[in-house]
């Protein structure tokens, strides 16, 4: 039995849809922005974070104490969520609690955990 290749046998493009597709395709700014968003996502602490948010307003405390992990490793971590907008805070007397910064965020999640598990 042949082997399938996984590249076209003939070169020959459909101009009509190469033109479409330059057409509308992303600026620059808008896939260097995903590829920095999907870059922050690719990290596991982050994701379980993310995932924690995604259940519940919480603390750094609490954050910490779900993952096992110090506060100060937490903290690094939020602040580079924080940064790309990810996650955002609110501070009540002396605690900070934080929560996903939007419902984009819970949903880019939960779709990529769908994917991942069909």
């Amino acid at each position: 039995m042949a082997k399938q290749r996984d590249i076209c046998e003939i070169k020959s493009t459909d101009q009509a849809k190469v033109k479409a597709v330059k057409k509308a395709m992303l600026s620059d700014k808008d896939v260097y922005g995903l590829s920095e968003t999907f870059g922050v996502l690719s990290d596991t602490t982050r994701l379980k974070i993310i995932y924690a948010l995604s259940k519940e307003e919480l603390c750094v405390c609490d954050i910490a104490g779900i993952l096992g992990s110090s506060i100060s490793a937490v903290s690094h971590q939020l602040r580079i969520l924080r940064n790309m907008r990810l996650v955002k805070f609110r501070k009540e007397a002396k605690r900070v609690y934080y929560s996903l910064d939007d419902a984009h965020i819970n949903k880019l999640f939960n779709e990529g955990l769908k994917h991942v598990r069909e």
